[in-house]
This record gives C-alpha cells, structure tokens and sequence, in this order.
C-alpha cells in the first residue's frame, strides 16, 4: 500500500519527527479534550492517544504498525521532547508551591502527608513483591527490590485539581477538613519527589549508601542556597522590569540548569530539579507571569508529547493476563493505601470517622506527577541483558490508576459530604488564597476552560 511504504513503514530523518508532532499533538489534543468532556482528566485522553497512534497494540500485525511507528534514533529526539515536558510539568509545580502558605498548613497537613506517602509506599512495595517472578525469594535480588520501591514511589504523589474542584463545586473548600487536604496534597507531592530521588539515587553502582545520602543533602543545600541567591535577582528583575519576556526566559533557563545539575552531578532526579528551581522562585512579584509563560510553553508543545510518549513508547507484546491483575491490585492499594494512611493520621490529629474518611477520600486522585514519577524512575525496571522486562512494569497499572482515582475522588467525597454539618469557614491567608487561586492548576491544564 502507498501510504504505508510512505508513511509508516520507512520513516526517516528529522522530517518524519516532524510528521510525528504534528500528529501527536492533534491527537492528544483532541482526545485530551474529549476526556475532560466526560469528566476525566485531559492526561488520561492524552496517553490514550499515545497508545493508539503508536505501535502499542498493532506490533503483532504484518502491514500496519500504527499511525506512528518511529525507529531508534526517532524515538530518541522524541524522547527528548518528552524530557523538557516533564521538566515544565514539575517546574510549574515548584511555581505553584507557596512556601510561606505551606507552612502555615500546620502540623496536621503534614502528618497526613508523610502518612499519605507511607502507607501506599509500603504496599506498593508489597504488591510488587509478590508479582516478582519467584515472589518475596527475590528479596534478595537488589534490581527487584528497587523496581519495587519504584512501584511504591509512584503511589505517593497526590492529584490535588481534581480534589478542589470537587470541593468547590459541593462548597466546602474553606472547610477545616477542606484545607487540611489542601495542605496535605501540596506536602505530599514534595514528600513523592524526595523519595523517587533518593530510591534512583541508590540504584545502581557501588557507591556505598551513605554517600548517595550525603549527594541528595548535598543537592538541596546547593538549590537552596544558590536559589536564595536567584531568587534576590529575580526579585530585582521582577521590581524593575515587572512582566517582562527576559524573566520568564530567565527562568526557564534556570530550571534547566538546575534539572541538568541535579542529575548529572549530585545523580539526583531531574525533575526534582525542576521543581526546586520553581519553588525557589515561587512567592516574587512576577511567579504568576512566569508560570504563565512556563504553561503557554509546556503545555502548548511538550506537555501534550511527554503524555504521549508514555502511550507510543509502550509495548505490549509481552502481555500477559497477570499484567491486568497486577493493574487491578496497584489500583486497589493505591486507593485503600490512600484513604487508610491519610484517615489514620486524620483520626491521630483527633478528627472524627467521617471528617478522617473524607481527608483520605480527598488524597485518593492522581494525575501528572504520579506519570511523571513513572517516567523519571522507569530505569528502576528489573530488566534482562536486551531490555526485556523481568520484574514489574507498572506504566499500564498507573494509567489505571489515574483513571479510576479520577473517577472515585469525586463519587467518595460526595459520599462523605453527603448531609454533613456545616463547619465554620477557615479564615487563614492559606485558605483564602487557595480559594481564590484554586491550586486546582498546580500543572494540571485539566481544570482550565480554555481548551
């Protein structure tokens, strides 16, 4: 057939990357658009797109291989692409992280965190042991307990947008319980980060622990202390050059060289990077204006691709029943791990049943962060000689799990909401600006209207 020797069958040069573009970003466009129809989030069309367009489910087929079927080198340069959408993504993150709010967010919030990030973590672990191919007699195989730390580390991170809308729209984001869970998600999703860094950070070579310990303080006393120094010329550039293009390119180039920095000389991950770039210069006049540039940037072009790439990367060719079964228990204890952990530290804090149910409903929802984790840990795959998976690979189970919390977060908090007594409304600068500016966007283009 024509069009397959032309289009799909022997692609070639920088060219066909920029056929593949155009078709990836229509596409996930406009699936992402559809699944913000039906009330998903926009992520889950854009990696649905991915995997229809790519080779994922036509490897078995002799003339058609998907839509896009890129080689070696061409998947490397979208690779690429993928790399700085997942840069923006935690950088926006960063951006949108009040120093100054979180730690007004109190003791509670961040109990419920680090409990939110516990729990899921631990049984994560477990459920990844057990689909090991000789079980818990692996444990003493250190590339399959670091593919289990892994599954467990994509369940710590916590979708917050989905949650405040939910909350806005039942009218209780100013509640007590309202802005624990708030607080909490914004906690967690730093908490998630520091881990995935210190798990990629062990793997792999002889280093001895204690070192790789002393590289990840070593990373965040020089973010803060050289983002301290940024942050004062940011400041500078934001008083007397307030809304201008240089800051934000400025900015974007710090984020760079801080996510170049933090993996390739303190072997810490470059996300986590990015996001200390954001938070350093988070709170400054001109945050705002950056992250709007960061947004108009990322989520116009590589935002769309690394979502994608997740879906065109994938093979299942190797599929096997118990992958599914593997998905159905990840999803099961990413939500149980969420609601248990996060409602024991409610009840801890001396909440009651219902307010403790309601805190860890509200940290059940993931989105973009727990993708971007899989992407930054997914050398962690206990893998053969050739690449062939031999432990777990949980990129179908986190897809799952991003559509199902999606699905459930609202369903449950209405659950618990449903005849539930009016609370006085919090009246911290914590709530009110969170109110107002919905942290529903942290780097979700999902609750935006402009689609």
């Amino acid at each position: 057939m024509f069009l397959d020797n032309w289009f799909w069958t022997e692609p070639v040069s920088y060219m066909y990357v920029i056929f593949c573009l155009a078709v990836i970003l229509f596409v996930s466009k406009s699936l992402g658009i559809l699944a913000r129809r039906i009330g998903l989030p926009q992520v889950v069309g854009q990696v649905i797109a991915g995997l229809l367009i790519g080779p994922a489910f036509f490897i078995g087929l002799d003339n058609f291989h998907g839509i896009l079927n890129p080689n070696a080198e061409e998947m490397d340069m979208l690779h690429v692409f993928s790399q700085i959408g997942v840069i923006f993504i935690l950088f926006s993150s960063g951006l949108d992280t009040n120093i100054k709010e979180m730690k007004k967010a109190g003791g509670i919030a961040t109990l419920v965190a680090c409990f939110g990030v516990l729990v899921p973590m631990i049984l994560g672990f477990i459920i990844a042991m057990c689909f090991m191919p000789n079980g818990f007699s692996d444990f003493n195989n250190i590339d399959a307990i670091f593919n289990a730390l892994f599954v467990g580390a994509i369940l710590t991170a916590t979708s917050v947008g989905i949650t405040v809308e939910t909350l806005r729209e039942l009218n209780k984001l100013n509640t007590k319980v309202g802005t624990v869970i708030l607080g909490a998600a914004i906690i967690d999703d730093v908490i998630g980060i520091l881990v995935l860094s210190i798990v990629t950070s062990l793997h792999g070579g002889d280093v001895p622990i204690w070192v790789t310990f002393i590289k990840v303080v070593l990373f965040f006393v020089f973010a803060i202390g050289i983002g301290l120094f940024c942050r004062y010329i940011f400041k500078w550039l934001s008083k007397h050059y307030p809304h201008h293009r240089r800051t934000g390119i400025y900015a974007i180039a710090l984020c760079f060289i801080y996510s170049f920095i933090a993996e390739q000389v303190f072997g810490v991950a470059a996300i986590t990077g990015a996001y200390m770039a954001g938070l350093m210069l988070s709170g400054i006049d001109d945050t705002e204006y950056i992250n709007k540039k960061v947004i108009s940037s990322g989520y116009l072009i590589f935002s769309p691709l690394f979502f994608a790439y997740i879906g065109i990367s994938a093979d299942f060719s190797d599929f096997h029943p118990i992958d599914l079964v593997f998905a159905l228990c990840f999803v099961a204890v990413g939500i149980i791990g969420k609601i248990i952990g996060c409602g024991a530290a409610g009840k801890i804090t001396k909440h009651n049943m219902r307010d403790s149910y309601i805190i860890g409903s509200g940290m059940i929802a993931r989105g973009e962060v727990a993708l971007a984790v899989y992407a930054a840990g997914s050398s962690l795959i206990w893998r053969d000689s050739i690449g062939n998976v031999i432990g777990v690979d949980p990129m179908l189970a986190t897809i799952c799990l991003i559509l199902f919390s999606s699905i459930l977060c609202p369903i449950l908090l209405k659950l618990g909401f449903k005849n539930y007594p009016q609370l006085e409304e919090a009246t911290s600068t914590y709530q009110q600006t969170m109110a107002k500016e919905g942290q529903a966007c942290i780097v979700d283009e999902n609750n935006t209207s402009n689609n």
